[in-house]
């Protein structure tokens, strides 16, 4: 009889957890790059100790000249299985240093099957949950999208709730949901975070829309895998330098990408712990003794959502006792 196939979001989860107790400390401190740096730290170490043969596909990035969880670093104690990792520390390093709904953020997959952004930064996003997935249309005007995915989840257009990154590039966007009669929640950062909600069940959020990365895409199409509903997608370059340097690359900027394409195959992990709380994820809790953590780990193949409250001890926890907490 087979041993059963080992979960990895179980230990993709103590990777969270790590970076989310290393720069909690850092919340409203108006510091984002001591946050930040926490938390790679912090999340670089733990995954020193996973059974895995890791490699970053989606890390910190040439963008923020990172030493550690760069684009093609390879991760874990290189044993156990080949995985391609997506990974953000501090999905809304602005959040963690002035508000609310920053997460620790990982996504794991067979290697090979993670979408490369290359020089792409930014991506249009449509995201909702399983009722509607099979209604939107990424090139359809932003009234009938919202019309039929009202229809599918039973709703009138004006009880919709839309996650939207307020940036002066959707100015329009904000207009036209309006004009729908829609409502939106405005967030300054952290698109992850409002790919989740819309796919989560316990949410008031019903869609996400507009243009925010393309790591935190990927990201966002590691756990739809699992969680259900759909995200479309594609390539929205911010700048003419973008665009030039995604054309040199040879890739199609006009292709609509889903899930599916962004993270192939069935046997993807993601796990994600909050940090500083708000709508999505409780933030950390700190006490004299210890600290509370609260994530939610996914896993493809099964379709699992479980949503963990850690109480950890300091006494207790060797393998993070190299983390400083000022």
């Amino acid at each position: 009889m087979e041993a059963p196939e080992r979960n990895l979001a179980f230990d993709l989860v103590r990777v969270t957890e790590a970076a989310a107790l290393a720069s909690a400390r850092w919340l409203g401190r108006g510091d984002k790059n001591a946050g930040d740096g926490a938390a790679v730290d912090a999340m670089r170490l733990s995954f020193n100790s996973l059974p895995i043969a890791g490699t970053v596909i989606i890390g910190e990035g040439e963008k923020d000249e990172a030493p550690m969880l760069y684009n093609g670093e390879v991760i874990g104690m290189g044993t156990g299985p080949a995985l391609d990792i997506a990974v953000d520390p501090v999905e809304g390093t602005n959040l963690l240093a002035f508000g609310p709904n920053a997460i620790a953020v990982v996504g794991a997959a067979p290697a090979g099957s993670m979408y490369n952004p290359g020089p792409s930064y930014y991506m249009q996003k449509l995201v909702v949950g399983a009722a509607a997935k099979d209604v939107i249309d990424l090139d359809a005007p932003v009234h009938v999208n919202l019309r039929l995915i009202a229809k599918a989840l039973g709703k009138d257009t004006n009880d919709l709730v839309v996650f939207v990154l307020d940036k002066p590039r959707h100015q329009k966007l904000i207009q036209e949901i309006r004009s729908v009669g829609a409502r939106i929640q405005l967030h300054t950062d952290g698109d992850v975070a409002g790919a989740l909600m819309a796919v989560d069940q316990r949410s008031e959020v019903d869609v996400m829309m507009g243009t925010g990365g393309t790591p935190e895409g990927v990201l966002a199409a590691c756990a739809i895998k699992g969680a259900g509903g759909a995200m479309l997608a594609r390539l929205d370059p911010q700048s003419e330098a973008e665009r030039k340097a995604i054309e040199k690359a040879g890739i199609d900027l006009t292709r609509i990408l889903d899930a599916d394409t962004l993270v192939q195959g069935d046997d993807v992990f993601f796990a994600a712990t909050g940090i500083s709380g708000g709508t999505f994820l409780r933030g950390v809790h700190f006490s004299g003794q210890g600290a509370v953590t609260h994530s939610m780990i996914i896993r493809s193949k099964t379709g699992t959502l479980r949503y963990i409250e850690s109480h950890h001890n300091w006494n207790k926890l060797m393998q993070i006792s190299s983390i400083k907490y000022d």
